[in-house]
């Protein structure tokens, strides 16, 4: 019996790989954030059309989530609140509508992320697209983006 409680044999299996908060980033999901084009002239050539949701979708598409460089994160950031700043009051609402769920979490990360570094007159009007995205997505939705490991 004595010999059998000295095994040393459990100590070959690495616990550390169980532990909730190790994150370990998959290289698949990197690879393709980073593959993925910037949309700022196709944006930029919708908001010149006057087609608000169709930039607004494009930007969404185009969200460097998993990317680690912060000038690419930077730019797409620029680049959305730009797209926010287009749309008039009366079409936040549509605009929020539709979005889908993973859609409205983005967008409110954006809002954030907005919030953390404002420019003139943009805290009003990211104010006016939290209420609508608030609405439509829930507290729900806050918590997913608060709680979030990507940012963007």
């Amino acid at each position: 019996m004595a010999r059998r409680t000295l095994s040393s044999r459990f100590r070959r299996l690495d616990i550390d790989q169980y532990d909730e908060n190790r994150f370990v980033e998959e290289p698949e999901e990197a690879a393709a954030a980073a593959a993925e084009p910037d949309a700022g002239p196709e944006v930029e050539a919708l908001l010149r059309q006057g087609h608000a949701l169709r930039a607004l979708h494009a930007a969404m598409r185009s969200a460097p989530a998993g990317a680690r460089s912060a000038a690419t994160k930077e730019q797409a950031q620029g680049t959305v609140l730009k797209v926010l700043t287009a749309f008039k009051s009366s079409e936040i609402e549509q605009a929020v509508n539709s979005l889908d769920r993973n859609g409205v979490d983005l967008l409110m990360k954006y809002i954030y992320k907005g919030f953390e570094k404002p420019s003139e007159n943009s805290s009003a009007i990211l104010l006016q697209w939290h209420e609508k995205a608030l609405a439509v997505g829930g507290l729900g939705s806050i918590v997913r983006v608060l709680t979030a490991r990507k940012t963007v």
